[in-house]
């Protein structure tokens, strides 16, 4: 199953298939969508259409390119198809997010190291960024218990 996911991680832009992608993950077709749904919790078509989605949110952001541009260089082959699963996954439509992001003078992206490492989920006696901290908020090798 991370064979797939890679491939589609990699090759949004391509057409991809469920039987091609299940032969990259060397089971059968109804196999598969079975399993990478019960492993990933979405249905491959779904992951692909996602990931397709966040490349094109990171280009209506940074560049100045056409959407219809855009549409086809992540994998798209229709405008109005691109248009209907962004506004369905983002909750507005590509020209209206890439204004939003260019009129709202956002700062920059963060690097997605940086983003995991801060929205991760804290465990007990961790700050966001997995130091240790002692009951009291302080910072620490150990935690005081």
């Amino acid at each position: 199953m991370l064979r797939a996911r890679d491939t589609m991680d990699r090759a949004f832009a391509r057409p991809l298939d469920v039987a091609a992608l299940a032969r990259v993950a060397h089971v059968s077709t109804a196999h598969f969508s079975r399993q990478f749904r019960a492993t990933f919790g979405e249905p491959p078509h779904r992951y692909l259409q996602r990931r397709r989605v966040e490349r094109a949110m990171e280009l209506l952001r940074e560049t100045e390119s056409p959407v219809t541009e855009i549409c086809l260089n992540v994998g798209f082959n229709s405008l109005g198809t691109f248009s209907r699963t962004f506004s369905a996954i983002v909750g507005e439509p590509p020209s209206a997010y890439r204004a939003r992001c260019h009129d709202s003078g956002a700062a920059r992206p963060v690097p997605t190291c940086w983003a995991m490492a801060w929205t991760r989920p804290a465990g007990e006696g961790e700050n966001a960024l997995g130091a240790v901290t002692s009951r009291y908020g302080e910072a620490g090798r150990t935690a005081v218990v």
